[in-house]
């Protein structure tokens, strides 16, 4: 029993993680949450949907394109409705409240366009997952944790090797001294919305191919991966990593002791103890107030 719990709360840690970089790569760079996050995640799996289903296109050919889709849509939500509110130097609430009107409408067009019941993007028949440790982990399964741990580490390493990187670093840190250093800091800034919202793509076409999607999907998902995010520390990809890992495993061991009906409690119940005790996360820095 406790193997097949550890073995869905590595599944589910793997998708939180996905989800959890990208939120927090448009957060640690833009300074804002982008609760839109969630309809990027929920439209590229129907995208996958739409382009398999309707257009009958090979899946690898319609994930491609979906991904492409989300990566683009994400872009255009920060040109198109973030970036003149913060050059009118709108405060971050207004930003939260734009950020949550474009995912509602969003979220309804989805709804109006493809309906409120449960839609499928699997292909083939549906075999039994393979016996791993006497646990059952199906290949999508497989497929969701190996595609999580490359995917977070390639963008590890772009964040340390490459300019790009280098300049989200110092655009993250300090956005005015990046910008009189040279650094184009909206093309920065949109260049996390890229890479963020790829990730929010793959995250919700691998939770499609594995538990199937609704239009409502979306949200849920990403509370999760701000939850993973604040437990893990802003700004480090290892303590987002470890975050999610906890997360993912005490949902579901607590499933042995409690109904599986509180698995979200669950993760507030982290973070709230997290926000008390230790607030910067696993590998967060703390804040120190310097004295005149």
């Amino acid at each position: 029993m406790w193997q097949q719990l550890l073995t869905n709360g590595l599944v589910s840690a793997a998708t939180y993680l996905l989800l959890a970089v990208g939120f927090m790569l448009i957060f640690w760079v833009g300074k804002f949450f982008h609760f839109a996050h969630a309809i990027v995640f929920t439209a590229g799996a129907y995208m996958a949907f739409l382009l398999t289903k309707w257009l009958s296109l090979p899946l690898l050919i319609s994930i491609t394109l979906a991904v492409l889709f989300s990566t683009v849509l994400g872009c255009l939500i920060e040109g198109f409705v973030y970036r003149p509110l913060t050059r009118k130097v709108a405060s971050p609430l207004v930003l939260l409240l734009a950020s949550l009107g474009v995912y509602i409408v969003l979220q309804n067009l989805i709804s109006i366009t493809f309906g409120d019941d449960t839609k499928s993007i699997r292909v083939g028949p549906i075999v039994e997952g393979l016996n791993v440790f006497g646990s059952k982990i199906t290949l999508i399964q497989i497929l969701i944790v190996c595609v999580s741990v490359i995917s977070v580490s390639a963008v590890a390493l772009l964040l340390r090797k490459t300019k790009i990187g280098k300049a989200m670093r110092a655009t993250a840190s300090n956005p005015e001294l990046a910008k009189v250093s040279g650094i184009d800091t909206d093309r920065i800034i949109l260049w996390s919305f890229a890479l963020g919202s790829a990730l929010a793509g793959v995250a919700g076409i691998l939770m499609a191919l594995d538990v199937d999607m609704i239009p409502t999907m979306g949200m849920n998902a990403l509370m999760m991966g701000i939850v993973a995010v604040l437990i893990g520390g802003v700004g480090s990809i290892a303590g987002v990593a470890l975050g999610a890992l906890l997360l993912g495993m005490a949902q579901h061991l607590g499933v042995l002791y409690i109904s599986s009906q509180w698995q979200d409690a669950i993760a507030f119940v982290i973070l709230l103890a997290f926000l008390l005790f230790k607030p910067e996360g696993f590998m967060g820095k703390k804040i120190r107030k310097a004295t005149a």
